[in-house]
């Protein structure tokens, strides 16, 4: 991937708290599969289900 703008990197809304966050290095392979912006949003939405 070639270097960009933050303003440019893909973003998406996390499914708990609905704010906006942006693709990571880290989650280049699974950008498809991520729905949580954070540990403790994910970790959040287990607790309720």
């Amino acid at each position: 991937m070639r270097m960009r703008k933050k303003s440019e990197l893909p973003t998406k809304l996390c499914l708990q708290c609905d704010r906006p966050f942006a693709w990571r290095k880290k989650w280049e392979k699974v950008w498809s599969e991520v729905k949580y912006c954070s540990d403790r949003c994910r970790q959040d939405s287990k607790r309720k289900t």
